[in-house]
């Protein structure tokens, strides 16, 4: 398990990648973007080879991570983290607000 701010990045099996993703979006940068820090502008980006990113169908933000080759998970402000081939499920800390949850800016 990889964690770089309020970014978790979980390997799965391969299995457990459920049917029907959709490719994630490049940003105005070609980048892959898996969360952008909401107080700073900054983003958590992954690169490598055969990197993609994965969204599922009914939501815009990324879920899932296919490493082919090998990964980088980079942030401006935190140190890099390789990360093996394999499978991963993206997941954005979140924070409790009463009555209400939301992501926690990183």
């Amino acid at each position: 398990m990889y964690r770089q701010g309020d970014v978790l990045v979980h390997p799965i099996e391969p299995a457990d990648v459920p049917p029907g993703l959709v490719p994630a979006g490049r940003d105005a940068r070609g980048r892959l973007v898996l969360a952008r820090g909401e107080a700073t502008g900054h983003a958590h980006v992954v690169s490598g080879s055969g990197v993609t990113l994965w969204a599922l169908p009914d939501q815009s933000d990324p879920s899932f991570l296919l490493v082919k080759g090998y990964g980088r998970l980079s942030h401006e402000e935190h140190g890099p983290i390789a990360l093996p081939a394999g499978s991963y499920r993206v997941i954005r800390q979140r924070e409790y607000v009463p009555g209400a949850w939301r992501p926690v800016a990183d």
